[in-house]
């Protein structure tokens, strides 16, 4: 009889701390149409059965007004399922339930970091804990990507100097009061 093979995480010193190559398939990453379809059935059915920790933390985002940036739970972002994930600000929030694999949560953070999505984790204890304190740190990484993209976008800007950025439909600059 054959020896059946079982996946396995490589042992950390194997990885060289090296995120994995990003390719231009499944949506940017090397992800087949049938593992993404896996992934979003994942997600949906953890949307559908969530922790404590998360749906009161979900409630409260559902109740702030975050203006134009918006938290989407449990979606998918490349390979990896975010409890909570911003594409447009590129902040993904995990929440640290007790029973994870470190290991695995640091590989999908450095896959994630490797194509400039930020990741915070949370504790969840402390969310059900301190709700106030966990809010206020959302809010000042959330105030520091912010200040990031502007920076990124006025560095462009100036390297960039024949590339304009107006908004269709809207008075040229010179008819502007």
């Amino acid at each position: 009889m054959t020896e059946r093979k079982t996946l396995q995480l490589r042992d950390p010193s194997e990885t060289a701390d090296a995120a994995p190559a990003i390719r231009k398939k499944g949506r940017g990453w090397e992800i087949s149409e049938k593992r993404l379809d896996a992934l979003h059935d994942m997600a949906r059915e953890k949307r559908r059965h969530s922790s404590p920790a998360h749906k009161a933390l979900a409630e409260k985002f559902a109740k702030a007004d975050f203006g134009r940036w918006k938290f989407t739970r449990h979606t998918v972002i490349g390979s990896a399922i975010v409890d909570f994930g911003s594409t447009n600000l590129g902040l993904a929030i995990m929440l640290d339930e007790e029973g994870q694999d470190p290991a695995l949560a640091t590989r999908r953070d450095k896959s994630l970091e490797a194509v400039g999505i930020r990741v915070m984790r949370i504790a969840a204890a402390d969310v059900l804990d301190d709700m106030d304190a966990v809010l206020a740190r959302i809010t000042e990484v959330m105030r520091e990507r912010i200040a990031d993209k502007k920076t990124a976008a006025r560095r462009h800007a100036a390297e960039n100097p024949n590339q304009h950025y107006e908004r269709p439909n809207r008075r040229p600059r010179e008819n502007r009061e």
